[in-house]
């Protein structure tokens, strides 16, 4: 290490390799280190001190005490370089150092989490650091989740947020209103929240709704724009157009009648009108959404709670929702506020399909008009064939059955291949990937 030092300014020909790798090496060496050992390497530390300061940057980069935000407040033209920086597109030849110091400052806040408890403050400084990384990403803050590509990166900082999560003393800062306001609600400090609610009481119990109450409004506010945006449905062409001005078809009318065209007078002769066919299903839809509340389903828990209400908000839907593990309980009563129908579920537990199937079959009264959606990882308590047989009959009758293995906010997924399998040869395959999908796949059956 210590020869290593003393080469960080070595000639471009010595070694085979020029300074600047070298020197991007030392930086890069040290980030490796101190991901995967809480010990300083002096030699290590007292190089990367060296090439920071000839760097003209701020020696603070170099201390994982200092988050990235607070980093910038101080020296505000860093943020500009921090933005994009690990962003696939060309960057600048001859600044490669000076990136791998920046680089190095984003990934080891990011990713050496330590151990041992965690307070409130050091959870927010962390999620401030990741929303600095998924800049230097090229995305928003909070966008690295919705980042085709992304996915397993993605996943990753869930986990990482998890644990911090895991490692915080939630109940007693939750009891300190001064403490609780520092939080920033997440799906991991959701998901720890609604675990441990039956455990809460008092200040700390209010504290506890008022974050899921806000995740609730800011999640629904994201997929409500997503309904609003998605495309309405097929048009009904069974229903002869309305034979008004403003249905008017002009193009074909035009295509249509050009055999009437008069040279002589320059005029197009038009002895029929076209329309355009305008009309959408009016028979009011039935949507039977049934959610897995077991183990890792909480993300998908919370967003189909919040979709299924914003369905129930629209007209001609009639929304029914489930949520089963060993047991299933009828959310239907408070479908129209998700903040209920979560306070109400207990995360956790086995699964057993075939209770929640025999609970929504009743529901289905009208099946070329009921949309049933199934969100599990389908990996059964029992035997998987008593689920299957229950679903496929559903299917066959006429429903439009949707299996969802994960719409959480990373994509990520896993679901039982013998399920995967049978859903695909029945030829309605499991729907993957980010909760768009299952948004566009409602709206064209509903609207």
């Amino acid at each position: 290490m210590t020869e290593m030092t003393e080469t960080t300014d070595m000639p471009p020909e010595a070694g085979g390799q020029s300074a600047d790798e070298t020197r991007r090496q030392v930086l890069y060496w040290r980030l490796m280190s101190r991901l995967f050992s809480p010990d300083e390497q002096p030699a290590l530390e007292t190089a990367s001190l060296g090439i920071v300061g000839d760097l003209g940057l701020p020696l603070a980069l170099l201390d994982p005490g200092v988050s990235v935000d607070n980093l910038v407040q101080r020296f505000p033209d860093l943020a500009a370089e921090f933005e994009g920086l690990m962003a696939d597109k060309e960057h600048e030849a001859g600044d490669e150092v000076r990136r791998a110091a920046l680089v190095s400052k984003l990934l080891l806040n990011v990713f050496a989490t330590g151990s041992g408890n965690v307070t409130a403050g050091q959870l927010e400084s962390w999620k401030q650091d990741a929303a600095w990384f998924e800049r230097g990403m090229g995305c928003e803050a909070g966008g690295l989740r919705h980042s085709p590509g992304n996915e397993e990166l993605a996943k990753v900082l869930a986990g990482l947020e998890g644990d911090l999560v895991k490692r915080m003393h939630l109940r007693e800062v939750l009891a300190d209103p001064a403490l609780a306001a520092q939080l920033t609600p997440s799906m991991s400090l959701i998901e720890q929240l609604l675990r441990d609610k039956s455990n809460l009481s008092g200040v700390a119990l209010a504290n506890a709704k008022a974050l899921i109450r806000k995740y609730v409004d800011e999640v629904a506010e994201v997929l409500r724009t997503q309904v609003e945006k998605t495309s309405a449905g097929v048009i009904d062409r069974s229903v002869p157009p309305k034979r008004v001005f403003r249905n008017l078809d002009v193009q074909r009318t035009i295509w249509k009648n050009l055999t009437n065209w008069s040279a002589e007078d320059e005029r197009l002769y038009v002895d029929r009108l076209f329309y355009k066919q305008t009309a959408h299903r009016t028979t009011p839809a039935r949507l039977i959404v049934v959610v897995d509340q077991s183990g890792s389903m909480t993300d998908s828990m919370v967003n189909c709670t919040i979709l299924a209400s914003i369905f129930a908000g629209l007209p001609k839907v009639d929304v029914h929702l489930i949520a089963y593990d060993t047991r299933a309980i009828d959310l239907t009563p408070w479908v129209h506020d998700p903040f209920e129908v979560l306070m109400r579920t207990n995360l956790g537990g086995g699964n057993n399909g075939p209770v929640a199937m025999a609970m929504a079959r009743p529901k289905i009264s009208d099946p070329r008009n009921t949309v049933m959606v199934w969100i599990s990882d389908f990996y059964e308590f029992g035997a998987s064939q008593p689920l299957y047989e229950g679903i496929e009959a559903v299917y066959r009758s006429g429903v439009k059955f949707i299996p969802v293995g994960s719409v959480n906010s990373s994509g990520v997924q896993s679901v039982d291949p013998w399920f995967r399998k049978k859903f695909k040869d029945l030829g309605t395959p499991v729907i993957s990937g980010h909760i768009h999908k299952l948004v566009f796949e409602l709206k064209n059956f509903l609207t």
